[in-house]
């Protein structure tokens, strides 16, 4: 669902930048290492739209004082989209800072839209469908 929507904002002219948390939050590291961290935060700060997909599946120290950076940077500019298999209760095992984690959830729920979809996986689902699906003679 995360990336149909953000094919749909580029296909409507919105600047717009996908990518995976943990791949996000290595580029604000690398960006902090060599100086780089004003510059890159600024980047995600300009698209419209940013997409962070699987937010929740590894615990987050530095990095997550990083991504509250850009989440800060974009607070009440431009949209933010986050995918997520973990309810907010959950994200205290990424983010392990109470603090921090309560301030990240308080700046992405304040004037958002939350869609929760349920927890069963769509991938095993769709596997599960197939394997059940008859066999067709050749």
């Amino acid at each position: 669902m995360l990336i149909a929507l953000a094919t749909e904002a580029a296909m409507k002219g919105y600047r717009v930048r996908y990518t995976l948390a943990t791949k996000l939050v290595n580029e604000l590291v690398e960006a902090a290492d060599e100086k780089q961290l004003n510059k890159t935060i600024a980047g995600y700060g300009r698209v419209d739209l940013l997409c962070i997909d699987e937010l929740g599946y590894m615990e987050l120290r530095h990095g997550a004082e990083l991504l509250f950076q850009v989440l800060t940077e974009r607070e009440e500019k431009n949209s933010v989209a986050i995918a997520s298999n973990e309810s907010f209760g959950g994200w205290t095992k990424t983010f392990t800072d109470p603090r921090l984690c309560g301030a990240i959830v308080d700046r992405l729920t304040f004037h958002g839209t939350i869609i929760e979809t349920g927890t069963d996986s769509y991938r095993l689902a769709s596997t599960r469908a197939r394997a059940e699906e008859p066999a067709t003679a050749s």
